[in-house]
């Protein structure tokens, strides 16, 4: 076993990677504090060919050095927009037939393993700040909310390690 130079991995180029079918998947990051979770999500964003991410609240925008950081480039491959508000963007992508899914731990949440993910749906995907988590208002107009079961002595995870776990199981469902 040896480990993969960058030229056998076969990365797509810029040029391609904006050609490509993406998933239907929108992400929205709502009053992320941390630039480094802002470049992680592009990255993995870019990674499962996410349609576009949604900015709101008091999330940095590229371009910004401590997004780039972690984003390596996917700010450059990645769509994205600035709503000024969580609400805005629900309202938004409503009007585009998105189902709305909050990723918080809520009296009715599913457990993201057993959420059935439709390929004939668009999902627009709301992770919340490093603290407060998915602001109320977006909840009250979610089509659903889910959790990533745990066992352990916390209650949450990073949000950038959510939407990596979140996203991984979107794509492996969705992917063509």
């Amino acid at each position: 076993m040896k480990k993969l130079s960058l030229e056998e991995l076969n990365r797509l180029d810029l040029k391609t990677y904006r050609s490509k079918e993406k998933l239907p998947i929108v992400v929205i990051l709502d009053d992320i504090r941390s630039m480094h979770n802002v470049g992680s999500v592009f990255r993995t964003s870019d990674a499962f060919l996410i349609e576009k991410i949604m900015l709101c609240g008091i999330t940095a925008t590229p371009p910004h050095k401590e997004i780039r950081k972690t984003a390596i480039g996917a700010t450059e491959s990645v769509v994205w927009e600035y709503v000024p508000t969580v609400v805005e963007a629900i309202q938004k992508l409503q009007q585009e037939n998105y189902k709305i899914i909050g990723i918080e731990q809520t009296d009715e949440s599913a457990r993201l393993d057993d959420f059935p993910i439709d390929k004939g749906e668009k999902y627009a995907l709301i992770f919340g700040n490093e603290v407060n988590g998915v602001a109320d208002e977006a909840i009250e107009r979610c089509d659903a909310c889910l959790e990533i079961p745990q066992a352990g002595t916390k209650h949450s995870l990073n949000v950038s390690v959510c939407a990596g776990i979140v996203l991984w199981k979107f794509f492996k469902a969705l992917k063509k």
